[in-house]
């Protein structure tokens, strides 16, 4: 007999339910009596979401490893995708969605979590309210410690955890009302998140919260081994076999191409193999059936035969002579090379006094967003749509148009709210597999990633191995730089042009080198993909350039930090691409803030050694950062529109994806004061091919400068034709209330009645439309050119605890100067940091993925609570002559400098270099036996 459905379970009599196995549990959820019926040993996550409809429970793992799901059960807090229903009888059950007040507002927790900028992109933030409401209930008043304890089990990939501890803290007593910018003020305000409401409350939908009731499910079968030949059997045979299934997807059955990439010139990536597989993960074949069929299907009931190919797994192997090709196309596997070549290097190392030099190796590291990759399509006539987790709804589009045969005008892409994503849910993941399914069975497909899926299937930080050579005069000057690296771009191109043509540029850091070349190549393996993850290789070549700058003025007897002060880009100096900044170099303004800083933990580390009779040792890092924002060398525009309706709202139509850096306030900000409109006016449409214009794609520290700079201009246009239909000057204030536009100015007042004025097919009164493309000059043969309108500048210091009897390494404190040009919202800059900076922190010491073994959050470390120390946030504000208000862009820099900062502190510590990252414990005690 075949198992009904999940949707169907409700209509299942009493005879036929105890046949099943399945039994009636009542309990309570949130106050409320609830019954339902299911089998025993379904997971109380399931219930939750799919019986009772309460998706502020999110799934990240299904393991408990994550602690996304957490609820309160009875008194305490447990993950909930670990409680079968079995045991849920007369228990009571607390979510997300009961913490409110009766009334529905927000209680003192969820409003101190919006207040301190505690949630970013919020999947997590339901495990971490509920987890912290368990806590205070028997604790008002907790210690940072004993927050820290009580939430170490839910893990989050944004915040960097501090700005949440510090709202559990605040949260017994918190009483402070929002801040509420004043008109024309919004920049620079600390307001709290437009989204953020539904990000505390558990109402933000996320990819898999919102699935039509007629959804069939899909799974997709995929390869076991790095590289195999392959077949099918009898796949009618199968679907006749198998009740529930409704069909099997395979390469044959895609009616355009059978091929997706980010950049058209290297698109090179099938959405199911054909004939033979290039990287352990890669999808061959999908099921669709009943919800029920495909949670229970065995993959290893498909009738596909392997055979297993010798793969190359390492760039040296992969280039070696009669190495197999991972595509025939591409001789020795070399993807693409990038190069800056700069002054003459020879005669550079001749002037030096001192030259180091060093070999650097880092490997994979997964991106380890909490939400898994989910979404769903549908068929509406001839046209289909995708809702999807996604940082590029244009990207998707162009994509699955090209797949699916169809013109780019029949495919709509609607962005859910982004759990995570740091640059590889700028790939396509389950996109293509429900709209081709969609498409042919013309009823709605669901498809969630499950965690290992995800870890297996998806890009990586691209490994590298670098060699670098660096010179410096007697006077500490820096006189001349080489640098080569080698990145495992993996079985697919993915963004492996894009990092080997950033890295280059980026290799010198923000430092004033006279003779500099540098090389890079992106080789193809047989490993999964590496794509876009925060930093785009630069946090790599950061680690060579940076760790040998120590070398450097160690030899020199130089102080660390005066080093590189003294050889820090200023306005007017060239880089390495021939590019000259007359002003909006902020750098030395980022040393020179943490030199106080330095001077005291350089001291406080000196005595603590000095005095130490154990194996404890303190050492001080520091580490710069630059990064340009926006994609290199190429255009990179982004378009925002904004309106006024007949019944006096504003509606801002914002396509950048917000993946919890804050672009969709950030953007509202700039748009609202450039317009001379109170920001509390402001309503959002986001990410929909349809409705909202296209604001390119989410990634390279781009959207705050450039979407914004079009949000800006937007907002100067939408003002304009305001301030021409009242025939008013520039300088008249806008106030709009009841349907009207007043327009006030040297004591006369026009007003503008909405209601009887004509509106556009769209139903709007006004409205402002800004295109903003950065200007740039392509580089030449020998890198030579204006790659990016803007760099952003930083520099981290760091402190750590070496132990040297055991080799493990805590991070002790973080001081990060960031120059953003101006702080649009300096609550979420501290945000973008903190997280950036616990990104780091897993890079140094911890992160390391090996395909086949670290496929889930239990063997895969990223930091916890525990392993981010207290992190203090400079802002320094050097405007940049292009960006609205004098902004510049920042996610991508915050992680650069802090993995070279944890590692010149070890050094400092304990005399031993580390050239090979993560630096694990084992790693760490070798290094310094090795001293």
């Amino acid at each position: 007999m075949a198992k009904p459905s999940r949707q169907d379970r409700s209509a299942v009599d009493r005879s036929t339910q105890f046949e099943l196995g399945h039994v009636t549990v009542e309990f309570h959820v949130n106050d409320n009596p609830v019954s339902v019926i299911a089998s025993p040993v379904d997971r109380l996550t399931s219930v939750l979401r799919e019986h009772l409809g309460l998706t502020g429970t999110k799934i990240g793992c299904d393991a408990g490893d994550c602690g996304a799901c957490t609820v309160i059960l009875d008194d305490l807090a447990v993950c909930a995708c670990m409680v079968p229903v079995g045991r849920l009888s007369g228990r009571a059950v607390t979510t997300v969605e009961g913490l409110q007040e009766q009334d529905g507002a927000l209680n003192r927790l969820q409003g101190s979590f919006l207040h301190h900028g505690a949630a970013q992109c919020g999947i997590c933030i339901p495990g971490m309210l509920v987890s912290a409401t368990a806590l205070l209930n028997c604790n008002p008043k907790p210690s940072e410690q004993e927050v820290e304890d009580a939430l170490g089990g839910v893990l989050c990939r944004c915040t960097g955890y501090r700005k949440i501890v510090r709202a559990v803290m605040a949260a017994s007593e918190f009483a402070e009302p929002e801040v509420i910018a004043e008109k024309g003020c919004a920049t620079g305000a600390r307001i709290r998140r437009i989204d953020g409401v539904p990000k505390v409350t558990g109402t933000d939908v996320f990819g898999s919260d919102e699935v039509p009731a007629d959804s069939l499910k899909l799974r997709v079968i995929r390869s076991p081994y790095p590289r195999a030949r392959f077949s099918f059997g009898d796949l009618k045979k199968f679907v006749d076999c198998h009740p529930g299934i409704v069909r099997v997807f395979t390469a044959s059955d895609i009616p355009g191409e059978n091929r997706f990439g980010v950049i058209p010139q290297f698109c090179d990536q099938p959405v199911f193999a054909e004939e033979e597989t290039r990287f352990r993960g890669e999808a061959v074949a999908a099921i669709v059936g009943q919800a029920e069929a495909i949670a229970d299907f065995d993959d290893n009931d498909f009738p596909v035969t392997w055979t297993e190919l010798k793969a190359v797994l390492c760039t040296d192997k992969a280039q070696a002579n009669g190495a197999p090709l991972v595509h025939a196309s591409r001789d020795g596997n070399i993807l693409t090379g990038g190069l800056v070549r700069r002054g003459e290097l020879e005669s550079g190392f001749a002037e030096s006094g001192v030259i180091v030099e060093g070999d650097y190796e880092t490997g994979f590291i997964e991106h380890a967003y909490i939400e898994p990759e989910a979404g769903f399509a549908r068929r509406v006539d001839d046209r289909i749509e995708v809702q999807a987790c996604t940082q590029s709804a244009y990207m998707d589009r162009d994509a699955i148009a090209q797949i699916l045969g169809l013109d780019e005008s029949d495919v709509r892409i609607i962005i859910t709210a982004v759990g995570g994503g740091f640059g590889s849910k700028l790939d396509l993941s389950v996109q293509p597999f429900v709209a081709l399914a969609a498409w042919h069975l013309n009823q709605p497909v669901s498809m969630t990633y499950s965690r290992p899926e995800s870890i297996r299937s998806t890009t990586k930080r691209h490994p590298s191995n670098i060699e670098c050579r660096i010179g410096a005069g007697k006077d500490g000057k820096l006189t001349a730089m080489e640098f080569f690296a080698v990145f495992n771009t993996g079985a697919y191109a993915s963004w492996g042009p894009t990092v080997a043509d950033r890295v280059p540029v980026h290799a010198s850091g923000p430092y004033f080198i006279p003779a500099y070349k540098a090389r890079s190549l992106a080789v193809h393996t047989n490993c999964p993909p590496s794509g876009a993850f925060r930093g785009f290789g630069v946090p790599q070549s950061a680690i060579a350039q940076e760790t040998l700058f120590d070398e450097l003025a160690d030899h020199l007897r130089i102080d660390r930090l005066e080093f590189r002060i003294r050889n820090a880009l200023e306005n007017g100096m060239a880089t390495g691409t021939g590019q000259v900044f007359e002003s909006g170099v902020g750098f030395k303004k980022c040393l020179l803030a943490l030199k106080p800083h330095w001077d005291g933990l350089c001291a406080r580390a000196a005595t603590l050694n000095e005095n130490s009779n154990g194996n404890k040792r303190r050492g001080v890092g520091v580490a710069g950062v630059w990064y340009g924002c926006g994609n290199t060398s190429l255009p990179n525009p982004s378009t925002i529109r904004v309106g006024i309706t007949a019944d006096g709202r504003v509606v801002l139509f914002q396509g950048a994806a917000d993946i919890g850096q804050g672009a969709n306030t950030v953007i509202t900000q700039i748009c609202a004061d450039a317009a001379g409109i109170d920001i509390a006016l402001f309503g959002l449409v986001q990410g929909d091919t349809y409705r909202t214009p296209d604001a390119g794609k989410t990634s390279a520290s781009r959207q705050t400068f450039v979407s914004g700079k079009a949000a800006y201009l937007a907002g100067k246009t939408l003002r304009r034709k305001i301030l021409e239909a009242a025939a008013a000057p520039d300088a008249a204030e806008l106030i709009l209330a009841k349907g009207q536009i007043i327009v006030e100015h040297a004591g006369a007042r026009n007003t503008l009645i909405l209601s009887k004025s004509p509106v556009d097919d769209d139903g709007f009164v006004f409205t402002g439309e800004g295109t903003y493309d950065p200007p740039i000059v392509p580089l030449d043969e020998n890198g030579q050119g204006a790659p990016y309108a803007q760099f952003g500048y930083g520099a981290h210091l760091v402190e750590v605890e070496v132990d040297t009897g055991t080799g493990v390494v805590k991070v002790l404190n973080v001081v990060a100067a960031h120059d953003v040009g101006r702080a649009i919202n300096p609550t979420l800059v501290e945000g973008q940091v903190e997280g950036g900076v616990a990104q780091g922190i897993g890079m140094a010491l911890m992160e390391e993925f090996i395909p086949g073994v670290s496929e889930n959050l239990h063997d895969y470390l990223i930091p916890t609570f525990g392993d981010v120390p207290n992190i203090e946030t400079i802002i320094i504000e050097e405007p940049d002559p292009h960006g609205p208000f004098g902004a510049k862009g920042l996610g991508e820099h915050v992680m650069v400098p802090t993995a070279p900062a944890i590692l010149n502190a070890i050094c400092h510590a304990t005399g031993a270099r580390i050239r090979k990252i993560p630096a694990t414990p084992d790693r760490v005690l070798q290094a310094f036996l090795s001293v």
